[in-house]
């Protein structure tokens, strides 16, 4: 393993730990409440045609749980293939079947879609709007495919950092913590 990627491992584990620590606190409750509201008032400035989710891993912000469905807007969960790795966004509809994808992370069997705004999950970030997620570049290599698409990044302000990115890096339009808004 590179020197990099090895520094970006013991980064990311640092930053679980950290984020798993302020999830046991006080202060986590309330900031679900304001990364919501924040949440909110950004996709009205924005108003999405189509709206890329995630579904939540553990300590993440659960944006779907926090929003109401508009009408005329659609959803999309991303569906993660292994080999070759790569992503695609598909329609999530009361009547799409819901399966895992590859790296068993819950979505759905709807067409697939381009959203033009897709929310991003955050391990850590950088006021830079370059994020550190979970290693596997799935993000990063969709964003690169789609550049005019708006990625709004959903952190926890426990998870600013600094790192250097990668060549590959994609950074983001704009990151959202549960105390601000960070337009890079």
């Amino acid at each position: 393993m590179s020197e990099l990627k090895t520094e970006r491992a013991a980064l990311r584990n640092e930053l679980l730990s950290r984020r798993r620590e302020w999830l046991n606190s006080p202060a986590h409750h309330p900031a679900e409440a304001a990364l919501g509201l924040l949440l909110r008032d950004v996709l009205a400035q924005l108003e999405p045609l189509c709206l890329g989710l995630y579904w939540p891993l553990d300590g993440e912000f659960n944006a779907g749980a926090q929003l109401l469905r508009e009408e005329g807007v659609q959803w999309a969960l991303p569906f993660a293939y292994k080999s070759p790795r790569r992503m695609e966004f598909r329609l999530w509809t009361e009547a799409a079947e819901q399966l895992s994808d590859e790296c068993g992370i819950a979505s759905c069997a709807g067409p697939v879609v381009i959203p033009d705004v897709v929310l991003v999950p955050c391990v850590g970030f950088t006021r830079e709007g370059y994020r550190l997620g979970y290693g596997g570049g799935y993000f990063d290599r969709w964003l690169a495919e789609h550049p005019g698409v708006t990625s709004v990044g959903l952190a926890w302000s426990v998870g600013e950092a600094r790192f250097a990115p990668e060549p590959h890096d994609q950074p983001l339009t704009v990151i959202l913590t549960e105390s601000e808004v960070i337009a890079p």
